[in-house]
């Protein structure tokens, strides 16, 4: 972060405010600059004087400070900073912003500011769930407002589910990419997700179980790095990433065409579930003949797209591969990453039983020249916040 950069941190309500000091904390010792407001709810979590020892800056906390607003306080505090950050921010601030409330300090400068917001959601499992939030986050993504997790896992009310804030690491790393300062600043990045569609005949297509979540949490993390993004997606269940370009696509040779259009970048993940067969198709709906034999199916190899990116003459600097298996995944795995001629395989066991593919977890081992390692079970968005640091480490 450069030396100077200017945060208003809003505090909002929930436990999740408990992590909000080493949040400070992370952004000080990255060079920046915290000014903090905290709301009644979030004083019941985390004291003034915590934030204002840690920030070195007073923390302000009512609208109507008589000494302040005789100076406009809160114009002058909604555009000092460079960014605002709404951390945790709870469904009841979020549905204050959709609707344009100003009813305390809070919501006040978040309706007066002329700079970039940056929210971290932090809810039980069934408000985040609840169509009045979902409303509300389309409008606030549509007023151009950022959005950084929320994360899978338990929470402190005892359900499991979205819902829990990132963590403080995971909150700094979108500031910088909302800075125009992440680690992956002016990196290009081609990310490649969900399944491939090869038409039968005109109503029938050959398809795989790929929800395209993994795909759509990898590019979500790297554009939060502050990556430009290009996302090849097939005709995937999971929702559009948000501030990347979206190619959609049908088939294997669709997306090939869309990957190589896409060089040069400076990495390449290659997470799609992409067909390894298509069929010659029927142009006319295949009917039943009455004989009780099926149809013959001639079935021809698709591109190898992993393949052709690792070995073009525009390849990447770093080329990583997605290898689904159900046995033998380290040996399958490291064979692939010979065979394929990427840099690393992400391996995962989708085997009966699992859940992985289309689930919201997935349990990965990272293949590489060096060797493997495996990774805990974790939420998508976790494995590729994971991924994503890893990438911007190695492109360093």
């Amino acid at each position: 972060m450069t030396p100077g950069r200017r945060i208003l941190l809003i505090v909002g309500g929930g436990i999740a405010a408990c992590k909000l000091p080493e949040l400070v904390r992370l952004i000080v010792r990255a060079g920046g600059g915290v000014t903090c407001v905290l709301t009644r709810a979030g004083a019941e979590f985390v004291t003034p004087l915590t934030l204002a020892a840690l920030s070195g800056n007073k923390v302000h906390t009512e609208l109507f400070d008589l000494t302040e607003e005789v100076e406009m306080g809160h114009i002058r505090l909604s555009r000092a900073a460079d960014l605002v950050v709404v951390a945790p921010c709870t469904a009841d601030l979020m549905a204050k912003m959709a609707g344009g409330h100003a009813d305390d300090l809070a919501s006040t400068l978040l309706l007066a500011t002329d700079k970039p917001v940056l929210i971290a959601p932090a809810m039980n499992v069934r408000m985040w769930e609840h169509p009045a939030t979902r409303r509300n986050l389309d409008r606030l993504r549509a007023d151009g407002v950022r959005v950084v997790g929320p994360a899978h896992g338990e929470m402190a009310c005892g359900e499991f589910g979205p819902g829990r804030m990132a963590e403080p690491a995971e909150i700094l790393a979108a500031i910088e990419a909302a800075l125009g300062e992440g680690p992956l600043a002016g990196r290009r990045i081609l990310v490649t997700s969900g399944p491939t569609h090869e038409p039968i005949d005109p109503v029938r297509y050959l398809a795989n179980r790929s929800s395209g979540r993994q795909g759509t949490a990898i590019a979500e993390a790297l554009a939060r790095l502050g990556a430009e993004v290009i996302f090849v997606t097939g005709p995937a269940s999971a929702p559009r990433p948000r501030g990347v370009r979206v190619v959609e696509v049908e088939t294997a040779r669709e997306m090939r065409d869309a990957a190589l259009a896409a060089l040069p970048v400076d990495a390449a993940v290659m997470a799609a579930a992409v067909a390894d067969w298509r069929v010659e198709a029927a142009e006319r709906k295949i009917k039943k003949d009455g004989s009780g034999r099926p149809p013959a199916l001639r079935l021809i190899e698709n591109p190898d797209i992993l393949q052709e990116i690792s070995n073009h003459p525009m390849r990447p600097r770093l080329v990583v591969g997605f290898a689904a298996e159900t046995h033998a995944l380290e040996a399958n795995a490291r064979a692939k990453l010979a065979r394929k001629g990427c840099d690393w395989i992400v391996a995962n066991d989708v085997g009966p039983g699992t859940g992985i593919m289309g689930g919201e977890e997935n349990a990965v081992t990272l293949i590489t020249a060096e060797g493997a390692e495996p990774w805990p079970r974790l939420s998508k968005a976790e494995t590729a916040a994971r991924l994503a640091r890893r990438i911007a480490e190695a492109l360093a």
